[in-house]
Order: structure tokens, then C-alpha cells, then sequence
């Protein structure tokens, strides 16, 4: 007989010596039977106590799964929070226009680990400050994902990922989400994208992108008067 074989039959030996001095153990600690496989059989059939235990049992890993992933979820919104709280607070630091487009870039890209950003302005007039197209133009190539105001999230068409992300890096988008810079007016668009189609789904991950969003909807216009709104 091996080691591991007499470790095993002590355990064993202890465990049933404990049960027999302490008879109302499951009694007082039911709740571990759900965990126990007790075949409780006449011939080929299995009684219903053993089924009910068995669904019991089954229910039990279900509900374990489902806070499990309630759980990741919450630990997700909470780093998502911290960094938008983060930036957030940079953005009301910032004294200026770049100040602004940087701190944005910068969170997004090595905070948030974004792959894909792109923060364009709406003017009618040129500005030396990020990247900025005229409002006719913006219209023409991304009218439909501006118009309703809300984020626009999932698979993109070939000319709005062109013009959001360029054409260089269009191909390599395979998910983005596209939110709108507006507080009296539309400014411009916020928009991030990911190399998996999976990453920005329709209508999901977006609270956070649009907290930020209008947080810079409102602070853009306080530090130029070039920018004009689309509408």
C-alpha cells in the first residue's frame, strides 16, 4: 500500500469517526449536502429525494456562475469608474484647448489601453489644435452616427471607419463605438475601436464613453470660439 493510499484511509477512517460521534453534523451543516453525491437507488430507478437533490445541486453551480460573473462585471464598472474619474478630473484641470485633446488621448490610449482613438472637432474654420474638419464634411461621412445624438456602438461601414480612424488603420477595426461632443450645439466625436468584433457590441460599454463625452461637450467651447457648431 502506497503513502498517498494510507493518507487517503486515515482521512477516511477520520472523517467516519468524527460522523459517528457527532451524528446531527448534516443536521446542523445541511447545506453541504447539496455538495454530496448519495445514490439513493431501488434496482434501476432513482427516487425522487435523489432527483430533487440532483436539480438542488444543479441550481446551486447554476446560481454560483451567475454571481461569479456579477462579480466581474462590478469589478469591471469599478476600474472603468476609477479611470474616467481620473480623467475627468484632468479634463477640469486643463487650461487649454490642447490640454484638453491630450489628456483625452492619453487616458484613453495608455489608461484605458485603447488601441484605436480619435477625437475630431467640428469647425468651419481651421484650428491648430487636433484634428478638425468642417461641418459639410463631417455631415456627408458620418451624418447617420451624429444624428441621433446618442453612442453608436458595433460594426462601423467601410467610409465612416476611413474617416474616423483613417484609412490606414480602417481595416484593423474590426468593433468601435462613436459618441458625439454636444452641450448646446454639436462640437464634434469622440471614438474608440478595438481589433476584436466582440468589444463593442451594440449598445454595450458605452455609460462611460458617454460620461466623458459630455464632459468635453461642455468644456471645448470654453476655450475656442472657431469651432462652430454642426447644427
Amino acid at each position: 500500500m502506497t503513502d498517498q493510499q494510507k493518507t487517503t484511509d486515515l482521512d477516511a477512517e477520520a472523517v467516519i469517526a468524527y460522523l459517528r460521534q457527532h451524528p446531527t453534523f448534516f443536521a446542523e451543516h445541511d447545506e453541504l449536502l447539496l455538495e454530496q453525491q448519495i445514490p439513493h437507488q431501488r434496482g434501476d430507478s432513482v427516487s425522487l429525494v435523489e432527483r430533487q437533490l440532483k436539480l438542488l445541486r444543479d441550481r446551486n453551480i447554476e446560481m454560483r456562475h451567475r454571481l461569479s460573473q456579477l462579480m466581474d462585471v462590478a469589478r469591471d464598472n469599478d476600474r472603468l469608474f476609477e479611470k474616467s474619474r481620473r480623467l475627468i478630473l484632468d479634463l477640469l484641470d486643463a487650461s487649454s484647448l490642447e490640454e484638453v485633446v491630450m489628456a483625452v488621448e492619453d487616458s484613453l490610449r495608455q489608461d484605458f489601453q485603447v488601441p484605436f482613438v480619435s477625437l475630431i472637432l467640428f469647425s468651419d474654420n481651421a484650428t491648430p489644435v487636433g484634428r478638425w474638419v468642417s461641418s459639410s464634411e463631417a455631415q456627408v461621412a458620418i451624418g447617420a452616427l451624429i444624428g441621433s445624438g446618442k453612442v453608436v456602438s458595433g460594426s462601423l461601414r467601410e467610409h465612416e471607419l476611413a474617416f474616423l480612424f483613417g484609412e490606414a488603420q480602417r481595416k484593423d477595426v474590426a468593433s468601435s463605438a462613436v459618441a458625439t461632443l454636444e452641450y448646446q450645439g454639436l462640437h464634434g466625436v469622440l471614438a474608440v475601436g478595438s481589433h476584436d468584433p466582440q468589444h463593442y457590441k451594440s449598445n454595450v460599454g458605452s455609460l462611460f464613453l458617454s460620461h466623458i463625452a459630455q464632459v468635453l461637450g461642455r468644456m471645448i467651447p470654453r476655450f475656442t470660439q472657431t469651432l462652430r457648431s454642426v447644427r
